[in-house]
Parts: C-alpha cells; structure tokens; sequence
C-alpha cells in the first residue's frame, strides 16, 4: 500500500527534513513514486483527492495472513493491512454487521474518535489487537491518521520525495529510491495524527518519542524509539 501527502495535509518530522538533505543522489518526485508502485505491481489501483493525496494499493504478493483492503465511507479513506485478532469484540463495541471487516472497523473508529469520544486517540488504536498497519485520510477535515502494531507484525515506512510530499508504504525498497536517506521505518506501537499534532505512542502516551540520526553508512535517515518512564523522568527535573 500507498499513501503520498502534500506538505498542505503533513508537516514532516524535522529529523526527517535534515536526514534528507545528506542524500548523496537525486531523489525522486511523488509522481514518479506512484507511477513506480503502478508499474511493478500488478492490478494495481490508485485513487487522487485534489492535488494533496495519492493513495493506491494493490493484492499483489500480499500474505493470506496478512490481506491489503481499501474502503471509502464519509469522505473518510483508508488503507489497512493485517488482521484483528478481537474483530468480533470491536464489531459489537461500534455497532457494526458481522460482515464488517477490518478496514470498516477502522474507519468506523476513526468516525467515532472525531465525532463523540470522549477519550484520546491512543485509547481507540490501543484497543485494536492483531497485526495491523493503517492510513486514514479524512476528506472533510483534511486529516491524516496512521499507526502500526505494537509489535511492528506489519512493516511500515514513511520518507519524503523530491517535491516534500510525504510517503508512507509498507515496502523500504519503493520507498528508497524516492526518499533517500529521509527513509525512516514508523515506528511500532505509534500513531501519526495531523489532527493532535504528530507522532505519539498508543502503548505509553505519555512517553517522549525522539529520533536518533542514523550513521552515514545506513539507509535509514533516523530511527524513532519511544523513551522508556526512566528516561522521561529524568527529563522532567
């Protein structure tokens, strides 16, 4: 899967910016991205909201375990790989059909953490068990949700193109060629909300996120970690 955002729906992380700029070789554009992910998978689809957000994906080598969906509801779209172990629990806690599957639910949480919930978005992800990554883009609010497992069971990655859009998949090589050294993996137990103003941990909400720069020899730009209570303690004295 595929989603590319303009810098009008996602503000990068700085460290990200900074790894960017010791790319040694030209990186290449958001176009050229999708374009790239279209040609080497095959059936693939893409859908464009305006000028800001590309979003495709594809069945192609998926695991049986671990499915690709795509559903639109509402203005809101999202892609989800994985599967949920509590699906069952989750369909009776929003209300929805016993044929409603993970992408559904997803977008269904999503529409109930923006609209009636009285509680953070960490209590609504940490809910959800199983292998999963997602991304939500919310049409009528221009907001970005994203988040990944608590054991990172399905890979995800995000990085910037040459033109400062955005990218998150779930494959490092379609991503390297267009990030360069902006190529970050997202990190496990984590969401991103344009909507609460990054990137938080759904297991510890409370614990600083931070990214330590990676050495020049590594394809990684930076690598996010949440810090442990010790460590955050010891920066609020």
């Amino acid at each position: 899967m595929l989603g590319i955002f303009s810098s009008a729906i996602v503000s990068p992380p700085e460290e990200l910016v900074a790894a960017g700029c010791r790319t040694p070789s030209p990186k290449t554009s958001s176009t050229a991205l999708l374009n790239r992910f279209l040609q080497t998978n095959s059936s693939a689809v893409s859908l464009q909201s305006g000028d800001h957000v590309h979003l495709a994906y594809t069945h192609h080598n998926e695991s049986p375990l671990q499915p690709r969906s795509f559903a639109v509801k509402d203005e809101i779209f999202c892609l989800f790989e994985g599967a949920l172990d509590n699906l069952g629990s989750l369909r009776q806690q929003y209300g929805l059909a016993k044929s409603a599957n993970e992408v559904i639910l997803v977008i269904e949480a999503y529409k109930a953490l923006r609209d009636r919930a009285p509680y953070p978005p960490n209590h609504v992800v940490g809910h959800l068990s199983g292998s999963f990554a997602f991304i939500v883009f919310d049409k009528s609010t221009s907001t970005l949700f994203v988040a990944s497992d608590q054991f990172g069971k399905v890979p995800l990655y995000w990085g910037i193109t040459a033109d400062g859009y955005v990218a998150f998949a779930d494959n490092a090589e379609l991503l390297k060629g267009a990030c360069g050294k902006s190529l970050a993996s997202f990190p496990q137990g984590c969401f991103y909300s344009t909507a609460v103003g990054g990137l938080r941990s759904f297991e510890n909400p409370k614990n600083k996120i931070t990214a330590v720069p990676a050495e020049e020899e590594e394809i990684w730009g930076a690598t996010f970690k949440v810090e442990g209570p010790s460590v955050v303690a010891a920066t609020e004295y």
